[in-house]
Formats: structure tokens, sequence, C-alpha cells
């Protein structure tokens, strides 16, 4: 699971405050110890003229561990933000300002993914947070760049992504999503 970037105090100034809804890094650190946070997590796909789904993009990234694992587009909700509107802003941040997402006019999620602290409570794990994430498939139809701390944004088919090779590099539960994902628009290999 990944997040909204973090920002330091430095970050903002007068001139250039802090977006409302936004927490500092010691206000976020004391809600993820007390409550379970909002997220969305993204499938980003490209489907054909009949809406099949034809590939599904994964994002690389290095953890702060030094590894190198593949990723879905996730983060937080912010406080008073629609669930379309997080969901854009996440895929905008990952894949870049003209990735062109096409969320349904009345999203619903494929699956809800509880993210604990804990590992083996559930088939998710985020070690900083008890989280409830909102899952969807989503299609997009731009041009997809990696953005922020994603190094590469590979298309695979939908065999590919949920391969035992592409599954081991996903971390805190993805790979189960990914291939819950895939069933639910019935492409699971």
């Amino acid at each position: 699971m990944t997040d909204t970037a973090d920002f330091t105090p430095d970050d903002f100034s007068h001139e250039n405050p802090r977006p409302a809804g936004w927490l500092s890094p010691e206000e976020i650190a004391v809600a993820r110890a007390q409550l379970p946070l909002v997220y969305v997590d993204a499938v980003p796909v490209r489907v054909d003229d009949s809406g099949d789904v034809v590939a599904v993009g994964l994002l690389l990234r290095v953890t702060p561990e030094g590894m190198m694992t593949r990723a879905l587009v996730s983060g937080r909700v912010m406080f008073h933000e629609r669930i379309r509107d997080a969901l854009l802003r996440h895929i905008e941040k990952d894949l870049g300002p003209v990735a062109l997402p096409q969320v349904p006019a009345s999203p619903q999620p494929f699956t809800v993914a509880e993210y604990f602290p804990t590992p083996g409570i559930t088939s998710y794990h985020d070690p900083r947070q008890h989280a409830v994430s909102l899952a969807y498939v989503v299609p997009v139809t731009g041009d997809c760049r990696p953005q922020q701390n994603a190094l590469e944004l590979a298309w695979l088919t939908p065999e590919q992504a949920c391969s035992d090779e592409v599954q081991l590099e996903m971390r805190g539960g993805q790979g189960v999503l990914l291939r819950q994902a895939m069933a639910y628009v019935g492409r699971l290999p």
C-alpha cells in the first residue's frame, strides 16, 4: 500500500500553506496509531473495444529497505474528499496528468481490503497502520508515465500479472488484490 507524499513542516509556508485536510507527519502518526484510515486501491487497466481487460498497469518501486517491488495505485482518502476524487488524485499522482482514468458515474469497489499492522489477520499487511481500502478496477485511456517514487510502469497481460513470478514481487497483499481484480473482470487465468 502506498501513501500520499509526506511533507515536512519546511515544505509549507505562508505563501504555500498545507492543503486543507492535510495532516502533519506528527498528526498522521498519531492518527495511524489510534484509528483505521480510509484508502483507495486502483488497478489500472487497458480495455479493448468490447470492454475486455487486455493489460494491467503495475508500478515498479523501491522500498525503504532497497527492495524492488511491483505495486498498484494506492493512497489515503483525505478529509472531505469524495472517493472518486481520491481515485483521480492518486491515479494522476502515480500515472501522470494525462492518464485519462474512466471512473464510473457511480464507483463501486470490487472488494474492501483490510490492511493490519499485525501480519496474518487478513491477506493484507501494512506495518504502519490499520487501513480500510476500497479497491477499484479503473480503465485508463491516456498516456501513462510513472510519477513520484515509481521507477517504471509496466503493462502486463492479466495472465502475466497473475503469474507466480509477478505475484512474488508484490508486497502487503497487493498480489492477492490484483488476482481478485482479475477474477472480478473475468480474466483470472
